[in-house]
């Protein structure tokens, strides 16, 4: 009896000393996983990097050096991503800008300043939820669409066929997509500021003893073009970046029909992190400036 529970201890004892060991191995690993994922992610975004320039000069300077630009499918590309966003960015932006009003205006009427209302509600929306709404509407409609629409083409090896006939992937189907979302989304970001404002101004009309005039007078002396040009700047990079992520993501499709899930799924993950991520890097910016 006792050689049998000495020997279960032994057992026990080695057991817990493998359970030790593999959690100390784990433990260990954690430095290399951190370093090999953070290498993974540079060169995801050095892909990135290279595909946008690679559109950005086929885009603006192809022309000059006679490369077809192919104006009808930049044209398609635009409506798409502009013109058929339209009624899904006015309401979003509105109800924003009224939810925005509101919150604002239950602080400032707790310290009597009811009347600053739509300098909050502009320079919120101006310099940062109008080019971030927008940002994030283009990428659910978009950039996913870049990815399954590139995918599947690559599943069915039309990607492989165009090489073939010596097109340029890229030429035939970033540069359009680029330029549509370089011009088209600056422009639905001036639409979501407009009505982000127009959902202030319905409260300030309403419930702030605002008149309309009053009431865009306010914004419009809130507001600097500093202001006006930051947003769109922000809005012109989001672009760049929903562009590259949402081709990058189809292009890197494998096969099957689930591998076309992942990479829709890919290009709006990645897409809204990165658009983050440039946001707070110019918002930083834009604070140190201001700050100088």
């Amino acid at each position: 009896m006792a050689a049998e529970r000495r020997a279960r201890v032994r057992t026990k004892t080695g057991l817990g000393e493998q359970f030790a060991l593999k959690a100390a191995y784990k433990v260990a690993a954690v430095p290399d996983r951190v370093g090999l994922e953070t290498l993974k992610g540079l060169a995801y975004i050095g892909g990135l990097a290279r595909l946008a320039g690679e559109a950005a000069y086929i885009t603006l300077v192809g022309p000059f050096r006679g490369q077809r630009l192919r104006p009808q499918r930049a044209f398609h590309q635009a409506m798409a991503v502009g013109v058929r966003a339209i009624p899904i960015v006015s309401l979003i932006s509105f109800f924003v800008g009224l939810i925005m009003a509101l919150q604002s205006a239950y602080e400032l009427q707790r310290l009597g300043a009811i009347q600053f209302v739509a300098d909050a509600v502009a320079i919120s929306i101006v310099r940062e939820l109008g080019p971030l709404i927008t940002a994030i509407i283009v990428i659910g409609r978009s950039g996913s669409a870049f990815a399954a629409e590139i995918g599947t083409m690559k599943v069915t090896e039309e990607v492989d066929a165009l090489e073939t006939m010596a097109v340029p992937p890229v030429a035939f189907l970033v540069a359009p997509k680029f330029l549509a979302m370089l011009v088209m989304v600056p422009c639905l970001t001036i639409w979501a500021d407009f009505m982000g404002v127009m959902g202030g101004c319905l409260f300030g009309v309403a419930g702030a003893n605002f008149t309309f005039v009053s009431y865009l007078k306010a914004t419009s002396d809130a507001l600097v073009l500093h202001d006006i040009s930051t947003g769109l700047a922000k809005s012109a990079l989001f672009s760049v970046v929903i562009t590259a992520v949402g081709c990058q993501e189809g292009f890197s499709t494998g096969a099957g029909a689930e591998e076309i899930g992942r990479s829709t799924t890919a290009a709006v993950v990645n897409s809204i992190f990165l658009v983050i991520l440039v946001d707070l890097v110019f918002t930083t910016l834009f604070y140190i400036t201001n700050r100088v």
